[in-house]
Formats: C-alpha cells, sequence, structure tokens
C-alpha cells in the first residue's frame, strides 16, 4: 500500500502541507528516491519505468519558492504557507524533518547542475553557499528540533540532511572552500571525549563523515558514481579493497596550515577538477595531492 503522501504526490503534483506533516522534507526525499528508481529500472532496461520515474524525480521543484529561493510548504491551493521564517522549527509538526528551511535548501543531490541554474547561476550558488555558513546560529520556535546541532552559521553538521553540503562549493567552482570548511569541521567538530560528536550518530552516518572527509573524498550522491575530494588529513590512505587492490591517497606537504590542495594527480594525470570516478577507486591506484597553506 503506498503512503499518504505518495497518493498526494500523484493527486497534486506535490505534497500540500496541510495534509501532512514535513512535507517539504518528505517531498524532495521523494525525488530523490524516485531518481533511485528511476537509475534502476534503466539498468534493468526497463524504459517505461524509467521515464516515469525520471520525471518525477523533478518534483523538488514544485516546493521551490521563486521569490525566497527557500523550499517551502505549499497547500492545495497552491498557496506558500505564511509566515515563513526559515530559522524556525517545530519538530515533527512543520514542513521540515529535523532542520528548518535553512538546511533543507540544499537537498538535490540527484540534479545539483539543476539546483544551481534554478538559484541563478553557480556564481550565485556559491554565494548562497556563503549566507548559509555566515548567518546568525539561532534558530526560533516553541518546540526546536534537537537534531539541529553542530551548528556553523545555519549549517547544522548533527544532522545527515545537511552532511553534503560543505562539499557543493565543489560543483559551484570554489573548491578552497570546501577544503577550509572540511578542515574546521574535522579539527572542530570532533574530539576523542564522550561528547565528541556533534549530533546523532544516527546509525553511524557522524563517524562515516568523519572517515571519508578525514581520508579527503566524498560522495555527495549515492547513486552517481562520482567522488569528491576535499581536504586529507593524513599523509597517506591506503583502501584495501575486496578484489585483493588497493587505492591510496597520498598527500605532499600536508600540516594542520596546509589545508588546500594546490595540484591533484590520478595515476600520474593531472586532475583539473575535484572529482573521480568510483571506477578510479574499485581498479585501484593513487590519487596524489600537493597541499599548500595559501
Amino acid at each position: 500500500m503506498l503512503p499518504e503522501a505518495r497518493r498526494l504526490i500523484d493527486r497534486h503534483g506535490y505534497i500540500p502541507c496541510e495534509k501532512a506533516a514535513e512535507s517539504v522534507a518528505r517531498g524532495l526525499e521523494y525525488a530523490y528516491d524516485d531518481w533511485c528508481i528511476a537509475r534502476l529500472a534503466a539498468y534493468a532496461g526497463d524504459t517505461a519505468t524509467a521515464r516515469r520515474f525520471s520525471q518525477r524525480a523533478e518534483g523538488w521543484q514544485a516546493y521551490l519558492d521563486p521569490q525566497t529561493l527557500f523550499f517551502r510548504g505549499k497547500n492545495s491551493r497552491k498557496q506558500w504557507r505564511e509566515p515563513f521564517n526559515p530559522i524556525q522549527s517545530e519538530h515533527r509538526q512543520d514542513d521540515y524533518c529535523e532542520g528548518t528551511a535553512w538546511q533543507w535548501r540544499w537537498f538535490v543531490p540527484h540534479d545539483i547542475p539543476a539546483l544551481m541554474e534554478a538559484m541563478g547561476g553557480k556564481k550565485a550558488f556559491a554565494e548562497r553557499l556563503d549566507s548559509l555558513f555566515a548567518a546568525p546560529s539561532t534558530v526560533e520556535g516553541a518546540l526546536v528540533s534537537a537534531d539541529i546541532s553542530g551548528l556553523i552559521g545555519q549549517y547544522a553538521h548533527g544532522n545527515e540532511p545537511s552532511h553534503h553540503v560543505v562539499w557543493l562549493y565543489n560543483y559551484a567552482g570554489r573548491p578552497r572552500r570546501t577544503q577550509e570548511l572540511c578542515d574546521t569541521i574535522l579539527r572542530h567538530l570532533y574530539t576523542d571525549k564522550p561528547d565528541g560528536l556533534a549530533g546523532n550518530e544516527d546509525c553511524g552516518a557522524m563517524s562515516a563523515w568523519y572517515v571519508l572527509a578525514a581520508a579527503g573524498l566524498y560522495q555527495v550522491c549515492p547513486g552517481i558514481p562520482v567522488w569528491t575530494i576535499g581536504r586529507p588529513l593524513f599523509a597517506t590512505t591506503r583502501f584495501r579493497l575486496p578484489n585483493g587492490k588497493t587505492f591510496t591517497i597520498r598527500t605532499k606537504g600536508n600540516s594542520p596550515r596546509a589545508r588546500y590542495v594546490k595540484k591533484m594527480a590520478l595515476n600520474g594525470r593531472r586532475l583539473n577538477e575535484p572529482f573521480i570516478p568510483h571506477t578510479a577507486i574499485a581498479e585501484g591506484g593513487v590519487l596524489e595531492l600537493t597541499m599548500t597553506d595559501h
């Protein structure tokens, strides 16, 4: 049996905010889920299902207010919920799950180019990311979600909806900002004390982010076999693969001050963009990163 929210999407093209709690978060996650179904159907050769769910994967657009450029609740009469406050949180009672409009503003992992275009292009998108990290770390509401934690501005590292956000600067052409923020999070939002995590571990999400980011890699969209490069903490990291091969990340000039990547090379060939395909890892090899402090 389909959940009620799914039936609402079939009827309206989105989840009306007066019909279901957390309508925006559900709608954005369903769009990603539908994209995953489309990918699986295409792989299986079911083109009709792939086409249907690819169209549904664009459903995130129904929640994007072109005036504020935030994802917002919309009622069944296609009116935006008012009043709108992007730092408001009413746990399990508003349009967002364990977050605010600020944290859910970036959740279109399956189509980042389209999200950037909707926000005015790469430059404007990067500036909006800047505003996320520069905003006051204030959350308002009578029932603020305890999951909104580990705040840098309005970025909430303590919960999963934000975990891909620092890596989005790579897509917007500003990888140095990804590297700065990764360094800050790794060094200041994790400790070896009992309270050393900035939020709910949730099946290992916080620790998994640390392991990958400390190695210098992250997969922004599961389903797209591409990894993006950040700021590794270690001189050398080796992944021993099930096929018996090894993928090594090796740094030159790495230090706490040298947090920027000056040069990148994969198996001796220079990289011009901070991305590598999953096959490069699965087949084994060496990613070499030359670090600098400026």
